[in-house]
């Protein structure tokens, strides 16, 4: 390894005017290492309040520890992370979705940056280094491990559950949310999942076996995985997806919920081989302007390439898996986020790849960092609805406050 001779570093400090008090920062994302900041941001990306500030603290100015990496000894700043110990020493974590360790999420949640850390299968991102520490790279050995909520049987699914299995009153999946996200959405519609690191982890076959008993027990034509991004931690999803093969008859539904960023073609192909067959695919919008917006992702050439990585997932299940895999589409609508004029443009995209492909349109609602946000009402994702329709699109759903809607006049749940 190269050691670096400079790098920016990052501790974070309570802005007390803007905290709550609410224990999401004890409850749901806890801090590994609460008598010194080491760094790793997780609370910071994690607070619902924004009452954490970056403080820059050079590592010039730190001391220095000895640890062990794959036996080699290596001097290493202190009071910084296990992740950021090996970035000085030059190793690279693989982008997230790769086969190796990779720093997906960076909160602690999909541990597919996991090394082995003095024996045990732990998190680079959020586990301090400390003096005599013993690292060791090669991770294939040990067992992926990814923190996950549910099961829990589920009357609605996802962007790609087919519409007509949906009536509202059957449970039509049994679903997973697992931990983790290579996103920062300021309106992350399901934060308490995201930004979870304190569950104990499970192994890929330990969540397989609980969401086949699920379905099992409520007799669902689906199971699903959704997060979170289940996508950021590849060993752990294409081990889970054979594990739930193996448990389930071949009509079963084996269902992706991805925000598409990673969805490679060999990335598919391996999940398709794994048995996934029903995959929704979230790029949320159009444009890379808006995409930023929606995503919080501030650096735009990251943003371009999750956003093009999406849209090519869609093009290459649709082409080379139609037969094979069950394609839905999921965009998002609030106006104060999207133009209603993207949306159609979005349509036009969609339709020129085939009109009959299932899209669901969300409409974002106020949580997580964007509590001011005001929910669409009715009359708007009706609008919506009508807007994709005139360009051509045959299988539109759109989520309201009172139920999903479409396509056509099927109303799914709805009341006035």
């Amino acid at each position: 390894m190269k050691k670096l001779s400079t790098s920016r570093h990052y501790i974070t400090r309570v802005d007390y005017e803007r905290c709550k008090q609410c224990g999401f920062c004890v409850s749901v994302n806890s801090c590994h290492s609460p008598s010194t900041c080491v760094g790793c941001l997780s609370c910071y990306w994690a607070c619902p309040y924004e009452a954490r500030v970056l403080v820059e603290k050079p590592l010039s100015e730190v001391g220095r520890v000895t640890v062990f990496v794959d036996g080699a000894s290596f001097k290493v700043p202190c009071g910084v992370t296990v992740a950021k110990a090996l970035e000085y020493l030059g190793f690279s974590f693989g982008a997230p979705g790769s086969k190796g360790p990779s720093l997906a999420c960076g909160t602690g949640g999909c541990w597919a940056c996991a090394v082995v850390i003095d024996g045990v299968f732990e998190r680079a991102c959020i586990t301090p280094v400390r003096e005599g520490m013993r690292i060791e790279l090669s991770v294939e050995r040990h067992t992926p491990l990814r923190i996950v909520h549910g099961p829990d049987p589920h009357v609605v699914g996802g962007k790609g559950t087919p519409w007509w299995e949906v009536d509202y009153v059957s449970y039509v999946e049994a679903a997973i949310w697992v931990a983790g996200c290579n996103l920062r959405c300021p309106q992350c519609q399901n934060y308490h999942v995201t930004y979870d690191n304190t569950s104990a982890p499970m192994t890929p076959e330990e969540a397989a076996k609980l969401v086949v008993y699920c379905h099992k027990r409520y007799s669902t034509k689906g199971v699903a995985i959704s997060g979170g991004e289940p996508t950021i931690n590849r060993r752990w999803l294409v081990e889970f997806f054979k594990a739930v093969t193996k448990r389930v008859s071949p009509r079963v539904r084996r269902h992706l919920d991805s925000n598409g960023t990673v969805l490679t073609p060999d990335y598919i192909d391996e999940l398709v081989e794994a048995g996934c067959n029903n995959i929704g695919v979230e790029p949320k919008c159009l444009t890379v302007e808006t995409y930023m917006r929606i995503t919080g992702i501030d650096d735009k050439s990251i943003a371009e390439k999750y956003l093009e990585t999406a849209w090519k997932a869609i093009e290459y299940i649709h082409t080379y898996y139609r037969d094979k895999v069950y394609l839905g589409i999921g965009l998002v609508y609030n106006k104060d986020l999207v133009p209603l004029e993207e949306i159609a443009k979005a349509g036009d995209k969609i339709a020129s790849i085939d009109p009959s492909i299932q899209v669901t349109v969300l409409d974002y609602f106020p949580t997580f960092r964007r509590k001011w946000l005001k929910r669409p009402t009715v009359s708007e994702m009706l609008r919506v609805k009508r807007v994709l329709e005139e360009r051509g699109l045959k299988t539109v759903i759109v989520q309201t406050e009172r139920g999903h809607i479409g396509p056509g006049n099927r109303r799914l749940g709805y009341s006035l």
